[in-house]
């Protein structure tokens, strides 16, 4: 009898591998997709190979089945699912025939292979400080792809406009191929940590986005883009407060943000003085 059970454990090992090369078929056929002039397939077929490319690792881990091999599988599914595939997306329904596009579709591709490349060599880096594991270098290559198709996703809601000028798109293209490789902190899942009392909001948040994505799929990409812009400043000031603070962060998050609270407390019209150029009484200078 354990025969059986150990050949379907054996199975099961594959899961996660076989669940990676389903985002890689999601990620190619949204680019035939996008040759068929029907880029609302491409966009949900670039969804569904994310959210695979999401699940794949929690898979992995339930089964005990981490590999070298499942590793170099998925960071190469990273590489054509939010790299290949939204720039040739892109190419095809925002930039056909425009030679100056093609040039910003391979900046951004090679940008985010860039990005996964540093993403690889920095999990072997073993002297970088502890609270460094919280932040990402530059903006993951996810968040990239869903930022790359930001324009494509408006062209869907709102039809032709200023964001689907070639000058626009080209630049919109730029500037997340500059974030993709630049050192910009930007905050990590795993580092989000919800208060009990915030549980039931966050439930509420989750509903609405499910609402969204049903009723208003293109509008909660473009809200979520917006979000994530909104909140980069805050990560880039936490990770220096952070950086500057490296004793703080074995502390519990409500222990962190009271030393925050206090130390605001504590200088509290330091920002004032600074921006109007004013000096302590009695000091010289």
């Amino acid at each position: 009898m354990s025969r059986p059970r150990g050949r379907s454990a054996r199975g099961l090992r594959i899961l996660p591998s076989a669940t990676t090369v389903l985002a890689i078929c999601a990620g190619l056929t949204s680019i035939k997709f996008a040759l068929d002039a029907k880029p609302w397939i491409s966009l949900a077929l670039i969804g569904a190979a994310a959210v695979l490319d999401g699940i794949d690792g929690g898979i992995a881990r339930a089964l005990n089945a981490q590999s070298r091999m499942g590793a170099e599988i998925d960071s190469l599914a990273d590489a054509v699912n939010f790299g290949v595939a939204p720039a040739l997306v892109i190419y095809l329904t925002l930039l056909p025939n425009s030679q100056l596009g093609w040039i910003f579709i391979l900046l951004y591709a090679v940008c985010v292979v860039l990005r996964l490349a540093r993403f690889n060599a920095l999990l072997d880096d073993d002297t970088q400080p502890a609270y460094t594991r919280q932040f990402f270098t530059g903006m993951p290559a996810p968040c990239g792809a869903v930022g790359a198709i930001g324009p494509l996703v408006a062209y869907m809601q709102f039809g032709h406009g200023w964001w689907t000028s070639p000058w626009f798109v080209c630049a919109w293209l730029a500037a997340n191929a500059a974030l993709l490789v630049s050192r910009v902190p930007t905050l990590a899942l795993k580092a989000i940590s919800v208060p009990e009392n915030a549980a039931p909001i966050l439930l509420i948040l989750v509903a609405a986005a499910a609402a969204g994505l049903l009723l208003f799929p293109y509008v909660l990409v473009l809200l979520i883009i917006g979000g994530y812009l909104v909140i980069m400043p805050f990560t880039i000031r936490s990770q220096r407060w952070v950086a500057a603070r490296p004793e703080a962060w074995d502390t519990k998050p409500e222990q962190r943000r009271a030393v925050r609270r206090a130390a605001r407390r504590a200088a509290p019209h330091r920002r004032s003085v600074a921006r109007l150029g004013l000096r302590k009484p009695g000091s010289r200078g």
